[in-house]
């Protein structure tokens, strides 16, 4: 009896250890043939099978796009400088899809600006700027008929029920509409004005007081934090988005707003200093056609130049400005609005003299003068800037290839000439 107890724990074991010699069986199965390693060699540890690296698409450097921008659609335009009708506004989105320009979402542009999809060789991306219920009403069923993707920069305050939201203001009930419909939503400061330092702007008090102040220091940074990243937060908590875009009210910014945009997550910034669109065109200083009623050639000027470019085309060489010594220099504020405009090309390389333009924003191409022995382009303005930033964009060949600066400069208010024709701020 005692050897029969004694036997039972005996099995117990053995069946135990060839179980759990099946178990690592099971686990490194040794192919058909293979011989066992012998003992006391080392076992090579298992190689791991190489993940399939994920490639980024190929994409067309050399295509281009062109960004316009809108504000207020009305029947009977009472102040040109940012309305325009709806029939011209109709008639203009026909005039694309005539002329094989392919209409394409502010997402899809940058997609392609990281390298991450192509985007057609010419191509046009349509934004509404501030935030106005005739874009919900009459803008929108016109991009729905033609089956354009569409992007709405937002000032908050001017959003029904802010501070500067009166009743042609959006409100946040149809930006959620928009927003459920696919239309991108992007930010447009939270009160729409001039973000540097020092520069005088308007205060909103309890009761709706208005007080007009310059800041400096510490208030003027709690300020611009506020238009800058207050913004952004306001809209992407109201309506649940993410919100990667900033265009600038007016054009008007520094080095130091750019870096406030760039630390709050922005990805793009834009003017409203229109410029083609290349694959190396910097993505702080986004240019986009400001159309509006008084200006008509903007569109029909903006449409030949796209019109005009082909996939074949070299591509454009961005050049710094602070590499061109400019003057005036990137950011600087003049005291008057007949500046001296220079900018030295000698650093680029050999450059065709005849190649050389210079584009004035108000302005358009100027008669600048070209010196092949210094490199210096310049051009004395004789018509008084009505604006008061001025941007500026230098190109030229070299070496076959185009390149292209562009820098904007501040005018001091009391130099600048009053701009005819000047909107009612909204609301």
């Amino acid at each position: 009896m005692m050897i029969r107890f004694a036997i039972v724990p005996l099995l117990l074991a053995l069946n135990f250890s060839m179980c759990k010699n099946h178990e690592a069986v099971s686990q490194n199965p040794q192919p058909a043939g293979a011989s066992s390693p012998a003992p006391g060699a080392a076992t090579a540890a298992p190689v791991a099978a190489a993940s399939p690296k994920i490639k980024k698409p190929v994409v067309d450097q050399t295509a281009q796009a062109i960004i316009f921008c809108y504000h207020l659609l009305v029947d009977k335009v009472r102040y040109p400088g940012t309305e325009i009708t709806p029939a011209a506004f109709e008639a203009q989105m026909k005039e694309l899809k005539d002329h094989g320009i392919t209409v394409i979402s502010m997402q899809d542009l940058l997609a392609w600006k990281r390298g991450e999809k192509n985007i057609p060789p010419r191509c046009a991306v349509i934004t509404f700027d501030d935030g106005y219920k005739a874009q919900y009403e009459v803008a929108w069923p016109i991009m729905k008929k033609y089956g354009y993707p569409f992007t709405m920069f937002i000032y908050t305050e001017g959003v029904r029920g802010g501070s500067l939201g009166g009743g042609g203001a959006i409100t946040w009930e149809q930006l959620a509409d928009m927003r459920d419909n696919g239309v991108d939503i992007e930010a447009h400061s939270a009160t729409h004005q001039d973000m540097r330092e020092g520069h005088t702007i308007t205060l909103v008090g309890p009761g709706g007081k208005k007080t007009r102040t310059k800041l400096t220091g510490p208030q003027y940074e709690e300020w611009v934090r506020n238009e800058v990243v207050g913004c952004k937060e306001l809209l992407e908590q109201r309506l649940g988005i993410k919100v990667n875009c900033f265009a600038v009210p007016f054009g008007n910014y520094n080095e130091h707003v750019k870096e406030m945009a760039r630390n709050a997550g922005y990805e793009a910034m834009f003017t409203v200093y229109g410029q083609p669109i290349t694959f190396t065109s910097p993505m702080d200083s986004l240019g986009r056609y400001a159309i509006e009623a008084n200006r008509p050639k903007v569109f029909e000027d903006a449409v030949k130049m796209i019109g005009a470019s082909t996939s074949a085309g070299a591509p454009v060489a961005e050049v710094g400005a602070k590499d061109l010594a400019t003057q005036p220099a990137d950011g600087e504020t003049v005291r008057t609005a007949l500046p001296l405009i220079k900018a030295n090309l000698s650093g680029i390389g050999q450059i065709d003299p005849g190649s050389v333009q210079m584009r004035v924003s108000g302005l358009g191409v100027v008669p600048a003068s070209y010196d092949p022995k210094t490199g210096i382009v310049s051009y004395q303005v004789t018509q008084k800037l009505r604006e008061k930033s001025c941007s500026v964009f230098v190109s030229a060949k070299s070496a076959g290839k185009k390149v292209e600066a562009h820098w904007t400069f501040g005018i001091e208010e009391v130099a600048a000439a009053p701009p005819a024709g000047t909107p009612i701020p909204k609301r």
